[in-house]
């Protein structure tokens, strides 16, 4: 296993709690009971997501002074450790949801994606992609991650959504991404080769 795609399984996870993504989901699966085509369209929908978004951490790590890129990968993480702290809330989650009845797999796949823009798991996934340089782990670790944390909302969100302690998650959250902030900023100061 690959640490990258154990890091970016677990980031995105946690990130995911309470996310509006997170959110879009209770709500799909509320408004059509169906959860096999939402399951698919959040799936499909991440995995376009992060998939671009894994390319483009890729490009700007390739393109970049990587002295630069390190001191970026820092900001990201510590941005994100802020980030993470500010609750999403249902605002327009809703109003996508209810746009025009396209089908259940095609309305979740294709609100899920628009949601999923500039959202904190997408910054992370590019923010990961341009750590690690490993494009494929880095995806298929994030994909993993939004289907942990999206899949037993769409079975049983109604259930549980009062009852999951998200103000601690995302404390853990915010502790992990302050850790590789740190690996970051070890790895900026000291570049490979430098003694320390």
């Amino acid at each position: 296993m690959q640490s990258s795609f154990l890091v970016s399984t677990a980031v995105v996870a946690l990130a995911e709690i309470g996310d509006k993504t997170q959110l879009l989901s209770l709500v799909l699966a509320a408004r059509y009971r169906k959860p096999r085509p939402i399951i698919f369209g959040v799936f499909v929908a991440t995995l376009i997501n992060h998939g671009c978004s894994g390319a483009l951490g890729a490009w700007l790590a390739s393109v970049i002074n990587p002295a630069m890129m390190n001191w970026a990968v820092v900001a990201s993480f510590a941005l994100m450790a802020v980030w993470i702290l500010i609750p999403d809330k249902l605002d327009d989650v809703d109003a996508i949801a209810g746009k025009r009845p396209m089908g259940v797999f095609v309305t979740t796949a294709l609100t899920f994606f628009i949601a999923e823009m500039g959202d904190k798991t997408q910054i992370v996934t590019i923010a990961l992609a341009a750590r690690f340089h490993e494009f494929y782990w880095v995806v298929a670790g994030t994909t993993l991650g939004m289907m942990l944390a999206n899949v037993p909302v769409i079975y049983f969100g109604h259930k549980f959504a009062d009852r999951l302690p998200t103000k601690a998650v995302h404390i853990v959250a915010a502790i992990i991404f302050v850790v590789l902030g740190g690996l970051a900023l070890r790895a900026a100061l000291y570049p490979a080769g430098q003694a320390m």
